[in-house]
């Protein structure tokens, strides 16, 4: 990119501009005079406004202190004819109001003026004063308001500007045609250098100006930094400093660029290894899960089996395992809902939810926990209704129930209680009078694994993932929950749900019947873990069913296959031995006998995992699965039996 700078004079230009402070003085001028004018007009209007108005005031005294309102009337009447004022008000404290004049014209095009009235000297001891009364001191008895239409004002002060507009547009003229040749010669260069340096600024630093003028003799040697060469003009120097600049700019550019190249390349690897190290550590929890749940699962079924046959002597021991083996299960369970809401496998089931129905359901949960801590739990529902899923909002609230439970005081109150906002929505509060929460905790309890009063990490009062649970599902159904404490003054949980008709929420659904018999249900378990396989059994016998075991899902298929060989359930775990994928071994047991209930049970909680069986809609039973959670299910396809 080339630009061309014209040679010549740069003093003798800026000399002939010189003319332009005779511009400016003109201008000033101008300006100074069209202020006094305006200022006079100002000053002779509000002027002439509180004449009147403290004339009005002057003599309205004697006729507003008697309450002789004909004569104020007459007073305001003559204050207009005199056309100075459109309007007058005059009024006092005890009621007295006297107006005189339209109220046509806009309150815009209106200015207003006021004055007091005050007594005069030789009116203080007037025979018109009531009896008892004193009229001592300066104070106002009244308020006189009068009104100035600002249509002629304005007109004036328009006619004096245009005027001053039309004297400066004229030496502002006459001025310009002195210097348009003049600055003709200055400002084409200046607009080359511009074009220039905005090049250079864009990134374009092969951007050069081309001077062409007379130049003085160049020196022997090139001149250093910050000695121009001498030219016969000023621009031709700038034009020549501003090229060595755009030369320095391309060589730092190219060094910048081989810098950030390197930093780039250094960049990646890291980030490659850290995505790497994330992967690792996923697939080792992963794993560690699965391997924590199989062991977990076995021991849960062998102890079940076992309690109904334990001696008392072994009844303690094994209550303490299956203690044990609960706790891990919990958080086992705990991380895998956060998994699931983490993976967004959950869809929530939008409905109307009663919260009385809701209320009623988490009271009969809550009340043998607050009886046995002393606690009084008050719920009110106030009849409204939320839209929003059940399951989930039962969730949250009977964890902040039981959270406000655990840390009231003895003989406290824990209060659930809705209220109608004014956009419409319901807001849901927990408050509790306990011990409350400090500031410095109350931005991370929503944290995983993070509890404030459980450092010793006593199992007993839970793992820290309650509240981030809560966290997750309400941000699943839309809202997020709100945190107010103080130490010593309680806490309040609360969270925002749009409102629904109370009238077009649904019945509850009717209570499930009492678990029916198992015994003859035909179960096939599929396992390659010879532990689970001999705890699937024996407590499945225990319960009267058929069992079949087998470790292999080819097996499974096989037997399956055989004429006149039916099941009513299959248990069929996900990750098999020789990779065989337990998802091929359902879907092949459904079309080799459709009306079989089949159930995957799985170890492994990765996201993937879980959006995989989600897509194919495959019923999952995630290790360890509890025994009566497990008599639940097939409870459901015995009586459909």
């Amino acid at each position: 990119m080339q630009a061309t700078v014209l040679g010549g004079n740069l003093r003798r230009d800026l000399f002939r501009l010189g003319v332009v402070p005779c511009a400016v003085v003109a201008i000033a001028l101008t300006a100074w005079f069209t202020h006094n004018r305006l200022d006079m007009l100002e000053g002779a209007f509000n002027a002439e406004g509180e004449a009147v108005a403290r004339q009005v005031a002057a003599m309205s005294d004697l006729s507003l202190y008697a309450g002789d309102l004909p004569a104020l009337q007459n007073v305001a009447n003559a204050a207009l004819r005199g056309g100075q004022v459109t309007r007058v008000e005059i009024s006092n404290s005890a009621g007295v109001f006297v107006t005189a004049g339209p109220r046509t014209v806009p309150a815009s095009r209106q200015r207003i003026f006021s004055a007091p009235v005050t007594l005069r000297e030789a009116s203080r001891a007037s025979a018109f004063a009531p009896p008892g009364s004193t009229a001592g001191g300066d104070a106002p008895i009244g308020q006189v308001l009068t009104f100035r239409d600002t249509t002629a004002h304005a007109r004036e002060r328009i006619r004096s500007l245009m005027a001053s507009i039309g004297i400066a547009a004229f030496t502002l003229l006459l001025a310009w045609v002195w210097v348009r040749h003049t600055a003709r010669t200055v400002a084409q260069p200046l607009r080359r250098i511009s074009r220039t340096v905005a090049a250079l600024e864009a990134g374009q630093f092969d951007a050069r100006c081309e001077i062409v003028g007379r130049a003085a003799p160049r020196p022997a040697r090139d001149p250093g930094p910050g000695q121009p060469t001498r030219a016969s003009h000023e621009l031709a120097n700038l034009a020549h400093d501003i090229n060595r600049l755009a030369e320095r700019l391309q060589r730092h550019r190219q060094q910048s660029d081989e810098k950030v190249r390197d930093a780039t390349a250094v960049a990646l690897q890291r980030m490659a290894e850290a995505e790497q190290a994330a992967l690792s550590r996923a697939r080792f929890l992963a794993a560690a899960s699965h391997d924590l749940r199989q062991p977990l699962h076995a021991m849960g079924l062998f102890v079940d089996g076992l309690l109904t046959t334990a001696t008392p002597a072994q009844r303690p021991a094994m209550l303490r395992l299956q203690e044990g083996a609960d706790f891990m299960g919990v958080l086992l369970d705990d991380l895998l809902e956060i998994s699931r809401l983490d993976a967004q496998v959950l869809t929530p089931s939008i409905a109307g939810v009663s919260l009385q129905l809701l209320f009623d359901q988490l009271n009969a949960q809550q009340a043998a926990r607050a009886v046995a801590a002393r606690v009084r739990l008050v719920w009110k529902d106030q009849g409204l209704a939320v839209r929003t899923d059940m399951a989930l909002l039962a969730r949250i609230i009977g964890n902040l129930v039981s959270n406000a439970i655990h840390h009231s005081s003895p003989d406290g109150c824990v209060l659930v209680a809705a209220r109608r906002q004014a956009d419409g929505c319901v807001r849901i509060e927990v408050r509790d009078n306990g011990v409350g929460i400090a500031p410095i905790h109350q931005g991370r309890i929503f944290e995983e694994f993070y509890q404030v009063a459980n450092t010793e990490r006593d199992r007993r009062q839970g793992f820290g993932l309650g509240l981030a649970i809560c966290a997750r599902v309400a941000a699943l159904l839309g809202t997020r929950i709100s945190l107010r404490s103080a130490l010593q003054k309680g806490s309040r949980f609360s969270l925002t749900l749009p409102a629904a008709d109370p009238r077009e929420v649904l019945p509850p659904a009717p209570q499930p019947i009492a678990p029916a018999s198992l015994a003859g249900l035909r179960c096939l378990v599929v396992d390659d873990d010879p532990a689970i396989l001999d705890a699937s059994r024996g407590l499945l016998v225990q319960w009267g069913c058929v069992v079949d075991c087998l470790q292999s899902g080819a097996q499974a298929l096989a037997l399956m296959g055989q004429e006149g060989r039916r099941y009513d359930v299959i248990l069929c775990d996900l990750q098999l031995a020789d990779d065989e994928d337990g998802m091929q071994v359902i879907e092949e047991a459904r079309r080799l006998q459709g009306d079989v209930l089949t159930v995957l049970i799985s170890g492994a909680t990765g996201p993937e995992v879980l959006q995989r069986l989600r897509q194919r809609g495959v019923l999952l039973l995630t290790k360890p699965v509890a025994p009566a959670k497990l008599r639940a299910l097939l409870s459901t396809r015995a009586r459909r039996g």
